[in-house]
């Protein structure tokens, strides 16, 4: 079993930075697909950034650019550097771990960016 568990989200004006944590438990962090997953209000959740045991990147493209997904094996924790925000980067982020059919979640950190 693995537990998950975010931190770092906050209020934010337009244009600041936030960077978001993710720590694991219960499980080694590699191999695994590990990634940052957004859910605005009214809206599916949707995929910011992926990041593959070797080392491969994915960004939305909406967030391309801004923000940089990064990953330490050793301490177990997933990275998620925000800048340039913008109003519509508010939503509860979440981060997830797949490890062959298993996916695992976090319970979210809310980030809110707005003056």
């Amino acid at each position: 079993q693995v537990q998950l568990v975010e931190s770092g989200g906050g209020l934010v004006q337009p244009g600041g930075s936030l960077r978001l944590s993710c720590a694991a438990s219960g499980s080694a962090f590699s191999p695994a697909v590990l990634g940052w997953y957004r859910q605005a209000p009214g809206k599916q959740r949707e995929m910011v950034a992926t990041i593959y045991s070797e080392g491969s990147i994915k960004y939305a493209d909406s967030v391309k650019g801004r923000f940089t997904i990064s990953r330490d094996n050793a301490k177990n924790a997933l990275y998620l550097q925000m800048n340039s925000l913008k109003s519509e980067d508010t939503a509860v982020y979440y981060c997830s771990l797949r490890r062959g059919s298993l996916e695992y979640w976090g319970q979210g950190t809310q980030v809110t960016v707005s003056s």
